[in-house]
């Protein structure tokens, strides 16, 4: 089975974006402020949109299975207050729950979480729960950059975070380690302040003792960890001035890093620094780069081609890196295999 860990709602009804559109009006003329019932999407709208975008690309592309959530660069923490982004929120995984619902045996959802810059993140506990009991998901998605490329809040290994570790740990869950839109003209957001967040986060877990206090805790650092694996020895390094562990020991029981690199050159040193046991098979198709590389011609985002042709993995490393990784970072995801046999 091909697990593909990192995959978003990029191509919903144009209802949802209208209904957004609609909810920010409203954040200055409550009159245009929308309920939650006045989007209306059908199921036969919501299975156009997958089949022939997502679940065409798995099918030809040869991937089994996507974890399913909400389109990252639509989340946008930084707008309006924590009631703006809980109505989202709800609304973005329902859509994601129910394409979950109508096709079972191709996607399974992971939760956005309505946060707000300078709220406390135990306010996204409800939805935590809500979208695990109600909706069966098996991971979410947390921005450590609420704010939109301001970085605004304090670090990952504040306690700050730490009702949202709870609720993780109690619950099983990774979380994706995934910032939105940026409103800073600094950073455009998915060339620069992803793969910033990403190089951030690692740091911020690395100067700090997080995981002694919640040693189960997982995070998946995406888009191939951002710069950590080309600055590998930077990063050992830098553990060692400050008397910090071996970064294996430190860090590599509970931070992994997905494959959505769109290059072969940059596979081959992702699987070649990283222990094969820290990677996760990923493509985030239909998302940042869409294109068709001119030098292959082939899509970018056709990461499988990639973890195929390097010539770093074993055909027990391919096993880990397509499945078994997955099932043990996502134990939910793996019960929920093994319940349909699997």
């Amino acid at each position: 089975m091909i697990i593909d860990i990192h995959g978003h709602y990029t191509t919903a009804p144009k209802a949802l974006e209208d209904w957004r559109a609609r909810q920010i009006a409203g954040l200055t003329d409550p009159s245009q402020a929308p309920k939650a019932s006045d989007l209306k999407i059908g199921d036969a709208e919501l299975m156009e949109s997958i089949e022939v975008n997502q679940l065409a690309k798995m099918r030809e592309r040869g991937l089994d299975l996507t974890v399913f959530s909400p389109r990252a660069s639509f989340m946008a923490h930084h707008i309006g207050d924590f009631q703006t982004s809980s109505s989202w929120a709800a609304i973005c995984n329902e859509l994601c729950h129910r394409v979950a619902q109508l096709f079972p045996d191709n996607f399974i959802g992971a939760a956005m979480l309505p946060q707000s810059p300078g709220a406390d993140p135990k306010t996204c506990v409800p939805e935590i729960e809500r979208c695990v009991k109600d909706y069966g998901f098996v991971a979410i998605n947390l921005n450590p950059d609420p704010s939109g490329g301001h970085w605004t809040a304090p670090p990952l290994s504040d306690r700050h975070w730490y009702p949202i570790y709870e609720a993780m740990v109690e619950y099983e869950l990774p979380a994706m380690i995934h910032v939105s839109t940026s409103c800073n003209a600094c950073f455009h957001t998915t060339g620069a302040h992803y793969l910033n967040a990403d190089t951030t986060a690692f740091m911020q877990c690395l100067t700090s003792d997080l995981f002694k206090d919640f040693p189960t805790l997982k995070f998946v650092i995406p888009h191939g960890g951002g710069a950590v694996p080309y600055h590998w020895g930077r990063f050992r390094g830098l553990a060692q001035e400050l008397k910090k562990p071996q970064l294996r020991e430190h860090l590599l029981n509970n931070i992994f890093f997905d494959t959505c690199v769109y290059h072969q050159p940059g596979i081959d040193l992702l699987t070649k620094v990283i222990p094969v046991d820290n990677i996760l098979f990923a493509s985030e198709m239909i998302g940042a780069v869409r294109g068709i590389d001119p030098e292959t011609g082939h899509p970018y985002d056709d990461t499988r081609r990639y973890i195929e042709a390097t010539l770093n993995l074993s055909a027990d490393d391919r096993f880990k890196v397509y499945e078994g990784n997955a099932r043990r970072v996502y134990p939910r995801l793996d019960r929920a295999l093994q319940a349909k046999g699997l």
